[in-house]
């Protein structure tokens, strides 16, 4: 492959303005290209990206094209910066008025130096927030797609559409479909810029020469106007690959411009190495509806703060997993001490939820179209409840890599945490819990099958968390796994059982009587919606399916007149009791007969600090 730096504009605001600057901060800058410019950092703006082209593992060459107005200056920057002079490209132009244009400059490159290759396009002028994005990963995104590339980011909220050219980027493809350049306001919603970083196949090097035949003014020889001429009009299959970072193109911007966006840039970077980040993920408790989420049902489920899982992303020179001292042990006191914490805890602890997310968030973004800094980490994890590592980590990287919630909507972002575990690391997990711990707070759900084979997930609505009842969790302290508790409900399922079918539909139902009572605040209804959930359960699933520990909670709460119901897999009973003056008896009950009582402290993510 090879790759084209282009720097033959005729910057004249900015070096007009530079020029005539009467504060004298800039007289070290007069005559100066603008690719010579400081740059972020206060490295040259051109450095940066020859530092970053320059290695013969993915360019056979790079080429240079300026104007004969500056060509001195850029022989004197390659001889300086070790670039083969006999690459730098001279467009014969010495003004604004016999520039060639954009897309010309590229076509005398070629041509002249005779090149028959994929190419890579990029302004040498351009500012980078982000000194560190792959350059590699956009070259293997290219190669796995049938088409060019264009290098997209999403606007800052400062910056206007209409002075952009903008794309619309099918989610599922990542076809670009639509190239606006600069367009008005209100003639599209989205807010993807396209920026001078692209990638033309050997094969399509023949539609630049027919677009200067077609564009001979050379106020149409613009880049945007030739990908709105390839997109719009030829139908060539474009694909965008998204830079979670910044671009600002200097070329026709002032002094005031040039300076308030290398100072937002610097400013970016000196946030980087940035503080630790720290994100929480918490359980759920299941309310109403479970256990048919795995059956295509509805369920309407609760975040609790009680238990979670918090995860520390620290930038570091290398890439880090810390071990937890007490759920990654290397230490032992003796071998009886590793027998007894292994016959009792396994030998899997956290560190691989933190690896196999790490590894599927970039399988992720290559997959997406999202090139990644090159930025290490140091991850560390605190837990009371391991499971939620996984989401907990997800957070952190998605604010470490600048990932927004377009980028992984929070179904997908769903869907994606429970991938993790079980076709990762072979976990049997539901996607209520994961929906729980990425909405957060009280959120309805409807698993309907023909809404998650056609667009992917279900219907999920969080709901009001205003004057909740008083909530109580009960638990063993060895608790069943799911895979037990699950049995052959599943296969009885899929071979179409009329009664288990029944039961699944009639939890749904169950379900938006639940939601109705919710938000009707009818809490006594709640209550009796909740032990009908756990007498349905039990019609489908044997006793010894819901283990004798269970049985027993379920039967301790009743004595009391609570509203009792497994709140998931098993080992654990959630309550509602509408007699509070019995609930301090009730879990004193509870604590004799050998199990673990607390009340429930709602996760509301509306309420800022209840971490």
């Amino acid at each position: 492959m090879i790759c084209m730096l282009l720097v033959a504009g005729h910057g004249t605001i900015l070096e007009t303005q530079i020029k005539s600057d009467v504060t004298g901060l800039y007289a070290h800058l007069t005559g100066v290209p603008k690719a010579l410019l400081p740059g972020v950092g206060g490295k040259k703006i051109l450095d940066f990206w020859w530092e970053t082209v320059n290695t013969r593992q993915l360019f056979s060459e790079v080429y240079l094209v300026t104007n004969a107005d500056k060509y001195k200056h850029y022989e004197r920057w390659a001889t300086a910066n070790d670039f083969p002079v006999e690459n730098v490209v001279n467009d014969g132009s010495t003004t604004l008025d016999d520039r060639l244009g954009a897309v010309a400059d590229l076509e005398l490159a070629i041509r002249s130096r005779q090149l028959q290759d994929d190419i890579m396009v990029i302004a040498g002028d351009m500012l980078c927030a982000d000194q560190n994005f792959d350059i590699a990963q956009v070259i293997r995104f290219f190669r796995s797609k049938p088409g060019e590339l264009a290098i997209y980011y999403e606007l800052e909220s400062g910056e206007k559409s209409y002075t952009r050219g903008i794309v619309e980027v099918c989610p599922n493809t990542h076809r670009v479909m639509r190239f606006f350049e600069k367009p008005q306001e209100g003639v599209t919603a989205s807010r993807l810029a396209s920026v001078v970083f692209y990638c033309l196949r050997k094969e399509s090097l023949l539609y630049i020469s027919e677009f200067l035949i077609q564009h001979p003014d050379v106020n149409d020889r613009t880049f945007g106007k030739f990908w709105e001429w390839l997109i719009n009009e030829e139908k060539i299959p474009v694909y965008g690959m998204k830079l979670p970072t910044g671009f600002q193109l200097i070329g026709q911007v002032g002094l005031s411009d040039y300076t308030k966006w290398l100072a937002h840039y610097s400013s970016k970077q000196q946030l980087s190495p940035s503080k630790p980040i720290t994100c929480r993920s918490f359980a759920r408790v299941g309310l109403m509806g479970n256990p048919s989420d795995g059956f295509n049902g509805k369920t309407i489920a609760m975040s609790i703060a009680n238990f979670w899982a918090e995860v520390t992303l620290m930038e570091s020179q290398t890439l880090v997993l810390l071990p937890h001292p007490l759920n990654d042990p290397t230490e032992f006191g003796s071998l009886q001490d590793l027998f007894r914490i292994s016959r009792k805890e396994g030998y899997l602890g956290g560190l691989r939820l933190l690896q196999a997310t790490c590894k599927k968030f970039y399988q992720f973004c290559s997959e997406q179209g999202i090139a990644l800094s090159k930025q290490n980490f140091t991850l560390k994890y605190d837990t009371n409840i391991p499971r939620a590592i996984v989401s907990a980590t997800l957070k952190c990287l998605m604010k470490f890599y600048n990932i927004t919630d377009n980028d992984l909507p929070k179904p997908i972002r769903a869907n994606f945490i429970l991938n993790v575990e079980t076709d990762e690391l072979f976990i049997t997990a539901g996607l209520q819990d994961r929906v729980v711990q990425v909405y957060e707070g009280l959120v309805y759900m409807d698993f309907n099958k023909q809404l998650i084979d056609e667009r992917g997930y279900g219907e999920y609505v969080p709901l009001d968390m205003s004057d909740l009842p008083l909530f109580w969790l009960a638990y063993l302290g060895n608790p069943s796994d799911s895979g037990r508790i699950h049995s052959n409900v599943r296969q009885r399922w899929l071979n179409g059982e009329s009664t288990v079918v029944e039961a699944m539909k009639s939890f749904a139902e169950l379900t938006d009587q639940a939601r109705a009572a919710f938000q009707c605040k009818d809490w006594p209804r709640l209550a009796q919606l909740m032990d009908e959930n756990f007498e349905l359960r039990r019609s489908v699933y044997s006793d010894d399916c819901l283990g004798p520990g269970s049985l027993k909670m379920v039967q301790l709460a009743r004595q009391f007149g609570s509203a009792v119901k497994l709140p998931g897999s098993g080992g654990a009973v959630v309550g509602l009791c509408m007699d509070t003056e019995r609930l301090v008896e009730m879990k004193r009950a509870f604590q004799e007969a050998g199990c673990v009582f607390c009340f429930i402290v709602p996760y509301d993510p509306s309420v800022q600090g209840q971490n």
